[in-house]
């Protein structure tokens, strides 16, 4: 293993470049504890499940072998995944003996996702379903410093394992714990603006403490070293796959790289397309209502295991919205602008709808065997949200304390859950 940077001290404020020292011993440790390097044949599968393996010898990834000791303190023991700015590394916080996620940026990286969870550690009242950093630290290199984000760990995220199978009512609870999380969101002056699947967190259950039987739990790492040339040495690493039984019962909202203070003006716009609210194609900057639209979005899938609207691209989206709630408002048209100019038809005032995308219809195919009260409440909750006008939909805090949403929720055996917010959802 390489020499890792490592700093003096290290607090949750720390954002002082650390400096070279020698390791510290791996106490007793050996290296076939850091798993197994695949055979040449495999290599291309490895490279396939991590990040561009072309970004380290240009220094944008900081390299890391499993088995590195980073700032005399984290011993990085498998990796997590990888994201457009960043790798992330599974690790054990040798002082505090736990198991930490490290988010280790890219260079060049956005500071807005530092400076938003800043804010929101700063301001926000409840942090319980919010994935936000504890500590944070920065990683020096010949072509800059990598700020690194130390998260409690987490599990996968609800696209890449969906929730479909689980028990209905542990797909509500998650509902109530997303929608608490906005609700404490919009209550900071936060917008999320890209609320999706890919950004809501499983909880981890507690690892084993021995290595050993962690990698029995998570998967010995699989990797092969970085052929190219760059300053330090390196592994890519396919990512851990937690056994079932590690997954939590409960979810935290992340990624926080588009947040922003209410009222301010952004042109990023929100991916995937299907879960992105009208007016944001239409130049109107994200809100808490388009908070809401998405969650609506997510609560749909939640409780029918499919995607309320259909499509990859924005315009396509934008057609299944306008198919399953009617025409858009005429005061949109000439403001789309997202690929073309959009189509006419989408704020045609005597659209006629089509009842093969109506919205109970469709509730009744993909969830037969719910009663007519349910199927009703379902829809009116949705629709609360789903309103064209982002001004006009309902807020977090409103529909946690509806009485249709408390009468939703008491059609499901909730009493197993331990989790506060569900239960005083239930009351």
């Amino acid at each position: 293993m390489d020499r890792v940077p490592t700093t003096a001290s290290l607090s949750s404020e720390s954002t002082q470049p650390a400096s070279l020292i020698d390791e510290p011993s791996l106490e007793g440790e050996e290296a076939e504890d850091w798993g197994d390097f695949v055979d040449s044949d495999d290599e291309a599968d490895v490279e396939f499940a991590c990040e561009d393996i072309s970004l380290y010898p240009r220094g944008f990834c900081y390299p890391i072998s499993i088995g590195d000791i980073i700032v005399e303190r984290y011993r990085v023991i498998h990796k997590l995944g990888h994201g457009a700015f960043s790798t992330v590394w599974m690790a054990q916080d040798l002082i505090e003996k736990k198991d930490v996620a490290l988010k280790v940026l890219m260079l060049g990286s956005p500071d807005r996702d530092y400076q938003t969870q800043s804010e929101i550690i700063g301001t926000a009242k409840d942090l319980t379903y919010l994935l936000l950093y504890h500590q944070i630290f920065l990683l020096p290199s010949p072509h800059g410093q990598h700020r690194v984000f130390v998260f409690p760990p987490q599990g996968p995220n609800l696209r890449n394992h969906s929730p479909r199978k689980a028990p209905i009512a542990t797909r509500m609870a998650f509902a109530v714990q997303l929608l608490n999380a906005l609700k404490v969101l919009h209550e900071a002056g936060i917008v999320h603006a890209d609320l999706n699947t890919a950004n809501i967190m499983y909880t981890l259950r507690p690892l084993n403490n021995s290595l050993s039987e962690k990698y029995k739990q998570i998967g010995q790492p699989r990797k092969m070293k970085l052929w190219t040339e760059q300053w330090k040495d390196g592994e890519l690493v396919i990512p851990a796959k937690p056994k079932e039984d590690l997954i939590g019962d409960s979810v935290v909202l992340g990624d926080f790289g588009l947040a922003h203070k209410a009222g301010t003006s952004t042109q990023k716009m929100q991916s995937p397309a299907t879960y992105c609210a009208p007016e944001r194609v239409h130049n109107i900057n994200p809100s808490y209502g388009s908070d809401i639209w998405s969650y609506m979005c997510i609560f749909f899938e939640l409780y029918t295991g499919l995607y309320i609207f259909q499509g990859w691209s924005h315009a396509s989206v934008v057609s299944s919205i306008v198919h399953t709630l009617g025409p858009l408002p005429e005061s949109w048209k000439g403001t789309y602008h997202v690929g073309g100019s959009g189509e006419d038809e989408w704020y045609d005032q005597n659209w006629q709808m089509d009842l093969e995308f109506d919205l109970k219809g469709r509730i009744t195919q993909l969830r037969p065997d719910v009663s007519a009260r349910e199927l009703e409440l379902v829809v009116l909750i949705i629709q609360r949200g789903l309103v064209y006008q982002p001004q006009n939909r309902i807020t977090a805090a409103e529909l946690l304390e509806h009485d249709l949403f408390k009468e939703l929720l008491s059609y499901f055996d909730m009493t197993s859950q331990p989790d506060m917010v569900v239960q005083q959802a239930l009351e």
